[in-house]
């Protein structure tokens, strides 16, 4: 054979093996305890979500040291148009999407460019060979669920277009962060949010013009709950909407310890400290792909338009892929650009968040540089005063402890840099997590009412919605979004304003002076917040 014919075979032969290249950070790993069934049915129609770029070079976003200067009064936001105008999905990105679907036998189902997302329809077995994966039937804790493992395929002229693909594997993705108190000591107390509000000094107003998101993957609300509970409370009922993302719906278990739980729990804080504010409680399957779309609908909701997302599910940190851990980063970020304040719970089961080897971790999305992690107190009053507080930590009773912890992914924001973030199990410089707290301690819990029943509920899942309803009225009266609030939370003038929490621990650090991997700055005294953010 020719050394001219052999050089060309070579380069066919190389052609072939460019045209498909690894998405990065898509790698999966299977679940550790499921149980293998089976292939799964390739015939099963499914839809995938397709995140692409920004439509602008990353050097022209706006600095995190943009995002968070300067009094939220003096701030100028993005409108959600001017971002997707600016900021939203290329017309080239989404036709090239639309070609490699094509070639692929798989349908357009949805463009939405200013969340840059294209929603895919088709089979399992079409994805499965247009991705260059294989999708398997495990069963875990009583379900069945498919998923794959390994890295995904793309096209190589999609490589830097597509940021992520989600919807092949559809296991669990996070758990709620909510605790239903189950014992009954004579020392146990608990609050109406109210009361709770009422201690930590909350402005007097009701959140009038604003609006509240609530993310749940999960369950559902009663209207007679609602309806009976703010009666109960001597407030009107706060205009309630149930949104619906990938099918998912408003869909009430029965069970106060199922995610009814959460989901009666946040509407209910937010609507008792806010219940002039509208709330949008945007349901979505728990899975990466449904926490993605929930999170990007609400960031980009031109209806609602809420300027506050409240979070209160979440996972270890190495429980995600790199894809979706970078994704949902990037949309907290996309939500600063346009004054939406993101808070997230810091999780229930103190500085190991759960994990299965009982090594140190933090949960995310609380980590992201880009949200308020929630973590949570045991709060004990006297009258309207606050007594005591201090980290909660109810392990060695079964009702957990305030998540925490440094980031293994995440580095040390700038706005963290004065302040003594302990390096990560690992040597890693990460991100402190909680940046703030609340109360959330069971045994100081909120009196709640889920599925007709009355109960006492804590988690940081409480202290995320009630911070929610903090800055809801926080917004009212400075008469613009708070936005991207950590640079300003730990400056100097706006850090004294916290009630700082001292005593207590999570079973992996303890709470001290200043910031601390326990309960963050503190929890808030909500009049010196608002005088400090207005003069910040």
């Amino acid at each position: 054979m020719s050394t001219k014919r052999t050089a060309t075979i070579k380069k066919i032969t190389s052609t072939k093996k460019a045209s498909r290249v690894a998405l990065k950070n898509s790698n999966r790993t299977l679940l550790p305890s499921a149980n293998l069934i089976g292939p799964a049915d390739a015939a099963e129609q499914i839809q995938v979500t397709v995140r692409v770029r920004r439509g602008s070079n990353s050097g022209e976003f706006p600095s995190d040291a943009d995002l968070g200067s300067g009094r939220p009064a003096q701030r100028n936001y993005l409108t959600r148009e001017e971002f997707a105008s600016k900021y939203g999905a290329r017309a080239g990105d989404i036709a090239a999407i639309r070609t490699f679907a094509t070639k692929n036998g798989l349908q357009v189902v949805q463009v939405e460019a200013a969340r840059r997302t294209v929603i895919l329809g088709g089979t399992v077995g079409a994805f499965s060979k247009a991705f260059g994966t294989q999708a398997h039937l495990y069963s875990f804790q009583g379900h069945t669920y498919r998923c794959r493992k390994g890295m995904l395929k793309i096209s190589a002229e999609l490589k830097g277009v597509i940021e992520g693909v989600f919807g092949l594997d559809n296991r669990p993705q996070a758990k709620a962060h909510f605790r239903r108190r189950v014992r009954a000591a004579a020392t146990d107390v608990s609050y109406t949010a109210l009361k709770v509000a009422e201690a930590y000094d909350f402005p007097s107003t009701d959140g009038s013009g604003q609006a509240v998101a609530i993310l749940e993957l999960g369950g559902g609300y009663r209207a007679q709950d609602l309806s009976s509970y703010f009666s109960n409370l001597g407030l009107a009922t706060p205009a309630v909407s149930a949104i619906s993302v990938d099918g998912a719906s408003n869909s009430p278990t029965g069970s106060a310890d199922g995610p009814d739980g959460e989901v009666e729990l946040d509407i209910e804080i937010v609507g008792a400290i806010a219940p002039g504010a509208r709330i949008g409680v945007y349901f979505a399957p728990n899975t990466d792909q449904g926490f993605i779309d929930a999170l990007t609908t609400a960031v980009h909701d031109t209806n609602l338009r809420p300027s506050i997302i409240s979070i209160s599910w979440g996972g270890p940190e190495n429980s995600w892929t790199e894809q979706a851990r970078n994704t949902l980063n990037s949309a907290c970020q996309d939500a600063a650009t346009m004054g939406v304040t993101v808070l997230v719970a810091s999780g229930d089961n103190g500085a190991s968040d759960g994990s299965t080897n009982g090594a140190l971790t933090v949960d995310f999305p609380s980590s992201s540089p880009y949200v308020i992690g929630c973590g949570g107190t045991k709060l004990t009053l006297t009258g309207n005063s606050i007594h005591s507080e201090q980290a909660w930590n109810e392990l060695a009773q079964n009702e957990g402890a305030t998540g925490g912890g440094v980031s293994e992914v995440f580095v040390t924001p700038a706005f963290q840099k004065g302040v003594k973030v302990p390096a990560a199990p690992n040597g890693f410089r990460g991100r402190g997590v909680p940046d703030v707290a609340a109360d959330a301690d069971p045994a100081s819990g909120y009196n709640v009412l889920v599925d007709g029943q009355s109960t006492v509920i804590g988690g940081t899942s409480a202290a995320a919605p009630l911070w929610a309803g903090l800055l809801a009225r926080i917004n009212q009266l400075v008469g613009k979004p708070a936005g991207y609030l950590n640079p300003i939370l730990y400056s100097a003038n706006v850090a004294v304003t916290f009630h700082d929490i001292t005593s207590g621990n999570n079973d992996g650090y303890s709470a001290g002076p200043g910031w601390d991997p326990c309960t963050g700055l503190g929890t808030p005294d909500g009049a010196r917040l608002l005088a400090a953010l207005k003069s910040s």
